[in-house]
């Protein structure tokens, strides 16, 4: 079966597929892999194939945001795959998890717009339990300072005349907040498929902390490597 928006053939891809947003860490990623294969490039969906380990994963980028990664993640369990971990990145709700730092999402807030059109508002977005525990205990193996518990998915990023509510979702236990873990859990669940997600802390949402955001420091790229071997890792256990 052709896969008309990703460009691949279902025949191509195998079980298990690690995403992310940016094209570019795609090809970080398919760099760890042995006979790494690039499929596609189209839009902002770029496919690799490779091996880790043995276990033979796909790579695939998702762009920003909930619409564009639902039709990634809809295409790719169209095609075959049964396991999706995501490997991304989120602003943090608390100093005691700084830039830097991972966390693994046992579940989301959704308050993005795409699941609303999905499912009804009680609908729970939550990971995978052994996704989830296998990309902990991986993590946790990589060192540094890794949390496991409640994300936040927004749609927005810049502020506009609505006030962000950070302060409410930080009150409430979230950790932190990105977007498109919503949409990946909750489409893991319609269709009957594993996912979980793990992200790298690449500074502070909450307006009190924000001042000093940069993305592009050596902290939160060392933190990025340590979230993709966590991620392999977690699918050579996940492939047994």
């Amino acid at each position: 079966m052709f896969l008309s928006i990703l460009e691949v053939q279902s025949e191509q891809l195998p079980g298990l597929a690690i995403v992310c947003g940016d094209p570019r860490r795609a090809k970080k990623i398919a760099d760890k892999l042995e006979d790494a294969q690039e499929l596609a490039y189209a839009r902002e969906y770029r496919t690799f194939v490779g091996t880790y380990k043995g276990v033979k994963l796909a790579v695939v980028s998702h762009g920003v945001g909930c619409p564009g990664a639902a039709v990634c993640f809809e295409e790719l369990i169209k095609g075959g795959v049964h396991t999706l971990i995501r490997v991304g990145t989120a602003g943090s709700y608390s100093s005691d998890h700084p830039a830097g730092s991972l966390v693994v999402s046992t579940g989301t807030i959704r308050t993005d717009g795409l699941t609303k059109q999905l499912v009804p508002d009680g609908f729970p977005a939550i990971g995978d339990s052994e996704v989830v525990s296998a990309l902990y205990t991986a993590a946790q193996a990589q060192g540094g300072i890794v949390k496991k518990g409640i994300t936040v998915t927004l749609d927005v990023f810049f502020n506009g005349v609505v006030d962000i509510p950070h302060k409410t979702y930080k009150a409430a236990g979230a950790l932190g907040v990105e977007m498109e873990i919503a949409a990946l859990y909750v489409i893991a669940a319609l269709r009957g498929v594993r996912a979980g997600a793990i992200v790298a802390m690449d500074g502070y949402a909450d307006s009190d902390l924000a001042a000093d955001y940069d993305p592009h420091t050596n902290v939160v790229s060392d933190a990025v490597e340590r979230e993709i071997t966590a991620a392999l890792e977690a699918m050579v256990v996940l492939a047994q």
